[in-house]
């Protein structure tokens, strides 16, 4: 069946022209394409492959070594006497759920058991050598792989030690991942290996929505005749990216252009000098693909919508993008800085004098919340308190071992990544190596004579794995009068944020149950979109009673659905709260509330008590909580990393 055609999708500019960028300029580092589900965006990826022009290839070499410049450490090398070989350009599908031996290779087991020989088998990240790696829903990829993955992006090279092989081989590739923000956020430091980032999303317009569904039907009635009805246009992108490749070593970076390039870096704040690079890079592409032989302002105002959107967020919660406005105001500002004749002596800073004064361009605005309008205060409830600074989270741990989702919060029985040790009796899937082993002592006694190893059912090993999983962490946050003194809820509300920010590192699914007034509510049901949480908590109302009970209960019943959808995934549960508790069911507050911590306790929840009371006078009745919950408890000084050592696990283990 014939792929979707590149030139046939509808809308989608700034996607097609960042791969179209990348294909002429791969030094660019790549896209990461974020949008909701349903946009095509997969479809446009894979019609990328069809553009790009053939490999020339060392005939046999199963690593892709270019025949002008074959690689002397190939493992199939070395290459002094070959023939050259051609093969279409290769987009290489790395699944969410690969093992580690599936990305970069392992033991050929077939070898291995017939010749007895320790031989290499290549892994995803050679297939994709000079060609495209393609990872949809790249923010769900488990954290073993991502490291893995940035390890190669970063030398260009794919380094094996396991299994007694030893084996490094050239991985350069052009990086393409496809996410659904709701899903989750991407590790920062996956996200920065992305040079281009686009937004896509559903055309609003009529016109267009009827043109894409015409589209789609024709191609699904008669995908070869549809594609034959494309191939012009898409044989004229192809020669396109290969004459912009030709003329690329031939465009000319001017001296003003870099320096518009380092003030609109530096307007927008962004960390390092990668986003300097990807930016003049791509300027270079821009200019080439329209067939130009010098860079302009226009291919470095290009340059900056795609680079820069994903750069300038200061904290995981920051809205990812730049508005057109602010743009328009830095390509200004470095319009300055651009005309001005370079310093014949520069400072520390280079030329131009560095990073405008805070404040100046875009800077202001970029930095988002704190330049928003308040929002109204509705009736029944105090405005949102602003939080505190945020602060680096001390750990928060469950006890005990479990089997959830890989994560990085709390240990687990992997079913995936590095293998610890073989087992006769634990473990999953083979370990090679200790099969093998255990078989080697006895292949005299089975009457082995030539090649190949005998081995029996009581040779086989499993490989223990233990990793770390994510868990479900659900927050309940006492937001009543008794906690809303303004200076104490924004020290709370700061705290809260920076556990969230902990959980979003962590790839942990958050959710979030506020208390105040008469009842509880589940301000946010539990999501992999911690940004989500962080939207809710900063538009917490404060004010009245407390409903302690309430809470817990909620909290409970939280609980329970989560563990009947997911029933792998541990839970923490988070209590913010001085303990007071005004609202009865009975006419004990207090005791209520107590008998429902002891409901969460009797079902083995872990659980940690965030203790929010302050004064002179203190009542202690969060730590009456913390024992009836059978968790820790904490003063709410006590949760950043950098003042307190060390890792609090919750009481209860799995």
């Amino acid at each position: 069946m014939s792929g979707y055609p590149f030139s046939a999708v509808v809308g989608h500019d700034d996607l097609r022209l960042s791969l179209l960028l990348n294909s002429v300029h791969p030094g660019i580092g790549g896209v990461l394409v974020r949008g909701e589900k349903g946009t095509a965006k997969s479809t446009i990826v894979r019609a990328l492959a069809a553009l790009l022009p053939e490999a020339s290839v060392v005939a046999g070499c199963r690593f892709s070594c270019d025949p002008e410049r074959p690689d002397p450490h190939c493992p199939d090398g070395p290459h002094t006497d070959f023939d050259d070989d051609t093969r279409p350009a290769r987009l290489v599908e790395l699944p969410v759920g690969a093992t580690e031996d599936r990305l970069i290779g392992s033991l050929d087991l077939e070898r291995a058991l017939t010749e007895g020989v320790r031989a290499y088998q290549p892994g995803l990240l050679a297939a994709a050598h000079r060609g495209v790696l393609y990872v949809d829903e790249v923010n769900l990829l488990h954290d073993h792989l991502v490291d893995l993955l940035l390890d190669a992006a970063a030398m260009g090279r794919a380094h094996v030690e396991r299994e007694g092989v030893s084996v490094s081989h050239a991985a350069s590739f052009l990086l393409v991942g496809t996410m659904n923000p709701e899903e989750g956020e991407l590790r920062p430091q996956l996200l920065d290996r992305f040079g281009l980032t686009v937004e896509v999303r559903a055309s609003r317009d009529v016109p267009t929505r009827t043109e894409v569904i015409r589209r789609r039907l024709a191609f699904e009635a008669d995908p070869a005749g549809f594609a034959e009805r494309w191939s012009d246009a898409d044989a004229e992108l192809a020669t396109r990216i290969v004459a912009a490749r030709k003329a690329l070593p031939e465009v000319s970076l001017p001296d003003s252009e870099l320096r518009r390039i380092a003030a609109v870096c530096a307007a927008f704040d962004v960390d390092g000098m990668r986003a300097d690079l990807v930016l003049a890079r791509t300027a270079v592409a821009h200019a080439a693909w329209r067939g130009a032989e010098r860079v302009e302002e226009s291919d470095v105002e290009v340059a900056a919508r795609l680079a820069l959107p994903h750069r300038r967020r200061r904290d995981p919660f920051d809205e990812p993008g730049i508005e057109q406005d602010q743009l328009d105001q830095a390509m200004k500002d470095a319009a300055e800085e651009a005309d001005r004749e370079p310093d014949p002596d520069p400072g520390p800073d280079g030329p131009g004098g560095g990073a405008p004064e805070p404040g100046d361009g875009p800077t202001g605005p970029a930095q988002g919340p704190q330049n928003a309008e308040a929002p109204p205060t509705p009736s029944g409830g105090q405005a949102p308190a602003t939080p505190d600074p945020a602060f680096r989270a001390r750990q928060l741990e469950i006890a005990g071992v479990g089997e959830g989702a890989p994560g990085r919060r709390s240990r687990s029985r992997a079913g995936s990544g590095r293998a610890l040790r073989a087992s006769t009796s634990q473990g999953s899937g083979i370990h090679l190596v200790g099969t093998l082993t255990a078989a080697a002592p006895y292949q005299r006694d089975r009457g082995r004579t030539g090649a190949g190893l005998i081995v029996r059912a009581g040779d086989v090993r499993k490989a223990v794995r233990e990793g770390r999983e994510s868990n479900l962490v659900l927050f309940l946050v006492d937001a009543s009068g008794s906690m809303a003194a303004r200076k104490r809820m924004s020290a709370v509300t700061g705290a809260v944020v920076s556990l969230l920010r902990d959980a979003y590192q962590r790839r942990d699914k958050v959710g979030l149950v506020t208390f105040r007034g008469s009842s509880a509510e589940l301000a946010l049901p539990p999501t992999s979109s911690v940004e989500a949480a962080v939207a809710r908590l900063r538009d917490l109302r404060t004010g009245g009673r407390t409903p302690l009970a309430d809470g817990l209960l909620r909290a409970r019943k939280t609980l329970a659905v989560e563990r009947l959808r997911d029933p792998r995934r541990r839970a923490l549960l988070v209590v913010v709260t001085d303990g007071r508790a005004t609202v009865a069911v009975s006419r004990d507050a207090v005791g209520d509330a107590m008998r429902a911590a002891a409901m969460i306790a009797a079902e083995g929840t872990a659980s940690v008590v965030v203790d929010c009371e302050s004064g002179p006078v203190r009542l202690g009745l969060a730590g009456k909580l913390t024992a009836a919950l059978g968790g820790t408890g904490l003063r709410l000084e006590e949760l950043s990393a950098d003042s307190v050592a060390g890792v609090v696990r919750a009481a209860r283990a799995a």
